[in-house]
């Protein structure tokens, strides 16, 4: 039964007590609040559908966001952990203030929206710069993931996840950025002019394999075997392992990466940086002149991520079927590889044309 006192601050309190059930206390400024509550607390506990929800009320995005990045965000890989802790602070911003239980669907598909058109984000005339769909299905992808976790294990006494019941934006179309060859000529003369060989070791590898930037940086000499002509990779994107054949051209770029006359004894990774502040070495980082190589040959739009759609599609028009360039570059459906294997129509000509005189010969 319900237990309604006035507080000496003028309030009234409701105790709220049922066998099999924990003690519920909450504070109202009027007794009609106090007593709706009360009559409430009691039915749902009586339907079997009472949620503690004071755990909710108390804690904020922003305490259970730095819960998130405390506990979960660490179990993840390093380049996610960097992304969600950047995506961690645009929600903070946003929505830091509320609490979980005033986290309810209008809230979140208001901020889905101003994010959407940019509202948020304006240039030097005040112009919104809206964000891409993608962008905004991530930022909701990490606070759902967090509310989640927030009812799943920390107890927090959230009837549903409000980010499941709102429209997540429609997923943008896939790249389709594709080198002319003039594009790689241009490319490919003025990372191997770099004065660090190794971007241009880099850059040809992507190319030739199809492997992403974070596991060409990442490797490792014991992953490599020159004589089988494959590459073992041990931690990928879709935490898949998977073994990547070389082509004879990566076998010599990995050859002359591995024999790099610089290379410090005992450095086990094949590119390798200058040491940190502590000394130690870490994966060569070449962000910086990667972009600046990229303007001055006039391809800005151009992604490092491109140069694996490049050759994942370069694979399919040299003949591989679906099953064997999901092997080399590890995707797991087809679907997902589709996006990758968008074939120039211009290729496609002299094949459509074979086919029209097929049906058109004269019998």
């Amino acid at each position: 039964m319900a237990t309604i006192t006035k507080t000496e601050s003028g309030t009234w309190k409701v105790l709220v007590r049922k066998t099999g059930w924990p003690a519920s206390i909450k504070t109202f400024r009027t007794k009609r609040d106090a007593e709706d509550w009360g009559r409430r607390v009691e039915d749902e506990m009586v339907r079997g559908a009472y949620i503690q929800r004071t755990s909710g009320d108390r804690m904020t995005v922003a305490v259970a966001m730095e819960r998130y990045l405390a506990d979960i965000v660490p179990t993840k890989r390093p380049t996610s952990q960097a992304a969600d802790r950047k995506r961690s602070k645009i929600l903070v911003e946003h929505l830091g203030k509320y609490s979980l239980a005033a986290l309810t669907p209008e809230v979140i598909a208001k901020f889905r929206d101003s994010r959407l058109a940019g509202d948020d984000r304006k240039d030097a005339h005040g112009v919104p710069r809206p964000r891409t769909n993608n962008t905004v299905r991530l930022d909701l992808a990490l606070l759902g993931h967090m509310l989640t976790i927030a009812i799943k294990e920390w107890g927090v006494g959230l009837p549903v996840n409000p980010v499941t019941n709102i429209r997540r934006p429609a997923p943008g179309p896939g790249r389709n950025r594709r080198l002319l060859q003039k594009e790689e000529e241009r490319l490919l003369a003025a990372v191997d002019g770099h004065s660090n060989p190794m971007l241009g070791w880099i850059v040809r590898i992507a190319l030739e394999s199809g492997m992403r930037f974070s596991e060409i940086l990442t490797l490792y000499r014991n992953q490599v075997d020159l004589n089988r002509q494959i590459v073992h990779l041990l931690e990928t994107k879709n935490t898949q392992p998977r073994t990547v054949p070389l082509s004879g051209k990566a076998v010599e770029l990995f050859r002359k990466a591995l024999n790099n006359p610089t290379r410090p004894d005992g450095m086990e990774l094949i590119f390798f940086g200058e040491p940190g502040r502590d000394g130690k070495r870490r994966p060569y980082q070449f962000n910086r002149m990667w972009q600046a190589i990229k303007r001055e040959q006039g391809m800005a739009d151009l992604r490092f991520h491109d140069l694996r759609h490049e050759a994942v599609s370069r694979f399919v028009e040299a003949g591989f079927s679906d099953q064997e360039v999901s092997a080399i570059s590890g995707h797991k459906s087809m679907q997902m590889l589709k996006r990758y294997t968008h074939l120039r129509a211009e290729d496609l000509v002299a094949r459509v044309n074979e086919a029209s005189e097929r049906r058109n010969k004269p019998a």
